[in-house]
């Protein structure tokens, strides 16, 4: 009696660990977007990204320091002259969100403007 229960143990072990295990969810890869920013611009100046989907933001800086804040998304970066820095986030509303330079960057600093368009 006691082989049938230890071989019905052994195959029954494997099963109840897969079946009790948490499935494997594979995330989406965040979406990489590359940013230059250069007197007085980003380029480009206008991205589309998903509702839900993880964006990592990658800004560089052709020339002097600069930055990027868009308050309603809680974006703020900054970036060294020359050098590139990355913030990941993920957008939680839909709509057109308007970022600016947040490093003084010269006469023009005021018209730098940048606009994330996130939609479902």
């Amino acid at each position: 009696m006691k082989k049938p229960a230890l071989l019905l143990a052994l195959i029954l072990s494997p099963l109840a660990m897969a079946v009790s295990a948490p499935l494997a969810v594979s995330q989406p890869t965040p979406q990489r977007i590359e940013i230059t920013a250069q007197r007085f611009v980003f380029k480009p100046g206008e991205i589309t990204v998903k509702v839900g989907q993880q964006v990592v933001l990658v800004l560089k800086s052709a020339d002097v320091g600069h930055g990027l804040r868009i308050r309603d998304l809680g974006v703020d970066i900054k970036v060294k002259a020359g050098q590139s820095t990355q913030v990941t986030f993920t957008p939680d509303k839909t709509g057109d969100f308007v970022g600016h330079c947040s490093v003084f960057c010269g006469s023009g600093h005021g018209s730098m403007v940048f606009t994330i368009h996130v939609v479902a």
